[in-house]
C-alpha cells in the first residue's frame, strides 16, 4: 500500500458543504480516504456523482436531517459494513447503521464512527453513549486484532484531556468531557489503540470543533478536540504527520467542525 492520506470530517450536512469540498478535494493535499460524519441525507439523495466526478468511490448510509456516515476513497474498499452488528440495536438499528461504517482496503481497516453526543448527564442518551463507545470496542474485538492495521476515526464527541478543550474547569459536567465519558473512551482504546493525533500534535490549542453559538470562536480559538484519529501501533508507527484543516472552518458556509488529515507511509 503506497503513502496515503486519511481524513475525518463532520460536515454537518454533506450537500451544504459541496462548495467547500469542491475546492479542498481539488488541492494536491486532498485525502485518499475521507471519512464523513453527520451527512444528514437519505441514501438516494447522497451526492455520489459529485465525488465520483473527482475520482472517488463512495459507500454511505444516511437519514434525513440526522446522522449519516460515509467513506469516500480513491479505490473502492474490498469490503464494508454498517452498524455495530452486535444484536443490541433495540429499535435503533437505522440510527446506528448511520453512525458506524467499517471499510477494509487490503490489510488496512478504517472504522468511521459518529458517536452520540449524549445531550445531558441526566438524559437517557448519556448512558446510551457510554454503552455505544464500549460496543465499538466490542466491534473491534470481533472483527480485528490489535496486531492488524486499524484506524478508528470520526466525531467521537469526547475531549479526553484538559488540553482538548478551552476552559476545562467549566466543562466538568459536560457530556463530552465528564469523567465517565473520558473513561469510556480510554477503556475502548485499551483494546490496542494509540492517539495518533496527539502523538503528532502534542501541544495545547489544537482543536477540531468551534461552536457556532460562540462569537468569533475560531478567531479566539475557543474550541474542542472531539474529532479523532486513533490507530493500532503498527499504523501509528507509520504516521508521518497530522494536519488540522482550520481553513475549512474559516471558509464561507463552514461546518462547525473541520477536517483532520493524517498521512501514512506504508510498505
Amino acid at each position: 500500500m503506497p503513502d496515503i492520506k486519511i481524513a475525518t470530517f463532520n460536515v454537518n450536512s454533506v450537500k451544504s458543504r459541496l462548495p467547500l469540498l469542491e475546492g479542498w478535494l481539488a488541492h494536491s493535499g486532498a485525502p485518499d480516504i475521507l471519512c464523513l460524519q453527520e451527512t444528514k441525507c437519505r441514501d438516494e439523495e447522497f451526492p455520489s456523482a459529485f465525488f465520483e466526478g473527482r475520482g472517488y468511490r463512495c459507500v454511505y448510509k444516511g437519514m434525513k436531517s440526522y446522522n449519516g456516515v460515509a467513506v469516500i476513497s480513491r479505490e473502492a474498499p474490498d469490503e464494508f459494513e454498517f452498524g455495530l452488528c452486535d444484536g443490541e440495536e433495540d429499535g435503533r438499528e437505522e440510527s446506528e447503521n448511520a453512525r458506524v461504517v467499517r471499510a477494509r482496503f487490503g490489510p488496512l481497516t478504517v472504522l468511521n464512527t459518529y458517536i452520540p453526543q449524549g445531550k445531558e448527564i441526566d438524559n437517557p442518551d448519556y448512558p446510551y453513549k457510554l454503552r455505544f463507545i464500549a460496543r465499538v470496542r466490542g466491534l473491534l474485538e470481533r472483527k480485528c486484532t490489535p496486531e492488524d492495521r486499524v484506524v478508528w476515526l470520526g466525531d467521537l464527541n469526547v475531549a479526553p484531556t484538559d488540553i482538548d478543550v478551552t476552559n476545562p474547569k467549566n466543562k466538568k459536567e459536560h457530556v463530552c468531557f465528564h469523567e465517565d465519558v473520558k473513561k469510556a473512551l480510554k477503556d475502548a482504546m485499551g483494546w490496542g489503540l494509540v492517539d495518533i493525533f496527539r502523538e503528532q500534535l502534542p501541544g495545547a490549542g489544537e482543536y477540531t470543533f468551534w461552536d457556532y453559538r460562540i462569537k468569533n470562536a475560531l478567531e479566539r480559538n475557543i474550541g474542542w478536540r472531539i474529532d479523532h484519529i486513533l490507530g493500532t501501533k503498527s499504523v501509528a508507527a507509520r504516521c508521518t504527520g497530522v494536519k488540522v484543516e482550520r481553513g475549512l472552518r474559516a471558509a464561507e458556509r463552514p461546518s462547525d467542525h473541520t477536517a483532520v488529515v493524517a498521512s501514512f507511509s506504508f510498505d
